[in-house]
């Protein structure tokens, strides 16, 4: 059945123009072309991946993080209550306005009573700064590693100057190391992503001057940020990449379905490319009309509004560092 499986996932009349067989395009005469199986190099690639950001994230983004005064918030933490807490992992972690009453009766408590624990026992779910830092440190330098290796793959290639160089014997190209080297260190990084999906915080890269609070910085580097996307997504992969897949592979070969696949693909995230610019566009406005401040993408803790006074002072004495515990914790 596999056996089956495989020879019509990797039918000829599928991915190769007519007249191309896969028998084509055995390494020869000083050729190397791609293979399925070397896509099995990219789970060790991204087990090495994931060793590397421990070590980065333990011996540099931790320490960065105490230079720049990175800290964990003190967090109050949600009183022992066996009824919430079952129903805060079994059925929902903020409860309808009925299901609190319908809480306050089980527990005796008041409405305001169970609407703190709420507030409390999902902030305690929450990633405290520091990691949130360290993971998005650890991504903007992997994407700035990324587009150096990029560079410097592609400045000496002709199809980085004329894209018809792209096509230029179609089917029969050798595969360069560059090539595969680089497109083994994507598919290893995200692959590493995807076996952290369940611990990973999902920041940004340019998050980590949020975090450090260089306010400046950021709001430069978003408007960076948004002029490349629109540059980048808008107007050079539409008008230059998808031009370059769609019109010029006909003049080396007739249409096939692989041709179709990819070019049907390349416009589904183009669709995406302008939902996001929309998102992006959105944020813009308010950043430059309404004075937007920080990042509305964050996720912010949950203030405790309604905490007595004694509460209140106790949360300061921790964050000030003025109780015998918060010395005790370095605060």
């Amino acid at each position: 059945m596999l056996q089956t499986v495989s020879e019509w996932l990797w039918w000829e009349r599928l991915w190769l123009p007519a007249n191309v067989s896969w028998s084509d395009l055995e390494d020869s005469e000083g050729r190397v072309y791609a293979k399925a199986s070397q896509l099995h190099a990219a789970l060790p690639c991204a087990l090495c991946l994931l060793l590397v950001r421990y070590l980065f994230e333990r011996y540099l983004a931790t320490p960065l993080a105490n230079v720049w005064g990175i800290r964990d918030s003190v967090r109050l933490t949600a009183e022992p209550n066996p009824i919430l807490e079952s129903y805060f992992c079994s059925q929902a972690r903020a409860p309808s306005q009925a299901d609190v009453r319908s809480l306050c009766k089980k527990t005796s408590w008041s409405e305001r009573r169970v609407q703190i624990w709420f507030k409390r026992r999902r902030n305690q779910e929450r990633p405290g700064l520091c990691k949130r830092f360290c993971e998005a440190s650890w991504r903007c330098v992997f994407y700035f590693f990324a587009f150096v290796c990029g560079v410097l793959a592609l400045y000496d290639k002709p199809w980085l100057y004329n894209l018809k160089e792209v096509w230029a014997g179609f089917p029969k190209q050798s595969m360069l190391p560059s090539q595969y080297f680089y497109y083994l260190l994507e598919m290893g990084f995200y692959l590493s992503l995807l076996l952290s999906l369940t611990l990973d915080v999902k920041r940004k890269g340019a998050k980590v001057f949020n975090y450090a609070k260089w306010h400046q910085t950021a709001n430069a580097m978003f408007v960076v940020f948004t002029v490349v996307f629109i540059l980048t997504r808008l107007i050079i992969f539409p008008f230059w990449l998808i031009h370059c897949t769609w019109v010029y592979p006909l003049e080396e070969v007739a249409p096939f379905f692989g041709y179709y696949f990819s070019n049907v693909m390349l416009l589904v995230l183009q669709i995406l490319h302008l939902y996001w610019a929309v998102l992006i566009s959105q944020m813009a406005y308010k950043f430059i009309f309404s004075k937007l401040e920080g990042d509305d993408r964050s996720e912010e803790e949950e203030d405790d509004d309604s905490d007595s006074p004694k509460d209140r002072r106790h949360k300061l004495s921790h964050i000030n560092g003025s109780g015998a515990r918060g010395r005790a914790n370095g605060y």
